[in-house]
């Protein structure tokens, strides 16, 4: 198996964030990112970029980290034990978008690389991460460009890959305590080094740059329909179930908090506006409605 190049991987994230967040500028078309560069006092850093109240994103984080350490934290040794008094590196470009619009969806996405290491021992080393798309109000071909898209970017590294990580994704973004997935899916995929580095670094890559081919179309579509109270009363309902995932059940979120992590930026990911309703039903026949009848179910979009 080849060795892992972690300059090469950082170089590409440093310059994935750069290209997201520029993309994203565009899209918004007024709005700029604001940095905020940080150090972690154990080792490593990252840099914040968070864009705020503009036309098209109400709130828009993107973030590059590259922390290390002597032991991983309990949720990354807990279904890897063998992982347990090694050191570490970690790092990955992280970002979720909550647009003002309700007829745009929020959507995250993350690729991450970890290495753990310990004297006269190879080192273990693998990549994760995947995206996610969140309508409020489901719309059949933007669900399908998202799918697709996401198809195309796994298609070079086997016929098995997307709808592998397409169901892996599918039961990861799903709140069992509300019986619902989060959204319509995408990818998802964990301690993935097949067959080797340079195959799987590729992979990483391709999914990294189709996030903005995936996005950009679909708020483009939509981020200048009409809207109400209504529809953004329900907006912010849903975005309740957002938070209760990110708190409850992402690993990166639960990685970040006991790996000592800076919380402003673990945290970012959470929607400035939000409300919770005492058990809220949605009337029968209404678009609301639709959303949990039609694309809250797993579905071969693609």
């Amino acid at each position: 198996m080849s060795q892992p190049e972690i300059q090469a991987v950082k170089t590409y994230l440093m310059e994935l964030q750069d290209q997201i967040c520029s993309g994203l500028e565009a899209l918004d078309g007024e709005t700029r990112f604001v940095e905020d560069a940080w150090t972690r006092e154990e080792g490593g850093g990252g840099r914040s970029r968070v864009l705020t109240d503009g036309p098209v994103f109400e709130q828009a984080g993107v973030n590059f980290s590259h922390v290390f350490g002597q032991q991983l934290p309990p949720s990354a040794t807990a279904s890897r034990p063998e992982l347990a008094g090694r050191g570490f590196q970690a790092m990955g470009v992280s970002l979720v978008i909550h647009p003002k619009n309700p007829y745009v969806p929020t959507s995250h996405a993350n690729v991450r690389f970890f290495i753990a290491e310990k004297e006269g021992e190879a080192p273990i080393w693998w990549f994760g991460g995947g995206y996610d798309l969140t309508p409020y109000y489901g719309f059949e071909d933007d669900c399908q460009h998202w799918h697709q898209t996401a198809k195309a970017a796994c298609a070079p590294f086997g016929a098995d890959i997307y709808p592998r990580f397409k169901q892996w994704c599918d039961e990861y973004f799903y709140l069992k305590h509300r019986g619902e997935p989060r959204g319509i899916g995408g990818l998802f995929f964990d301690d993935f080094s097949e067959p080797d580095f340079e195959t799987s670094f590729q992979f990483l890559q391709s999914v990294g740059d189709s996030y903005l081919q995936a996005y950009g179309p679909i708020v483009e579509r939509r981020r200048d329909t009409d809207y109400g109270d209504r529809e953004r009363d329900f907006q912010l309902y849903r975005r309740g179930r957002y938070v209760e995932f990110n708190l409850v059940y992402d690993r990166g979120t639960l990685f970040g908090l006991q790996s000592g992590g800076r919380t402003e930026s673990i945290l970012m990911s959470l929607p400035p506006l939000v409300k919770w309703r005492y058990n809220w039903q949605p009337d029968p026949g209404s678009p609301e409605a639709r959303l949990y009848e039609t694309f809250l179910r797993p579905r071969d979009w693609a």
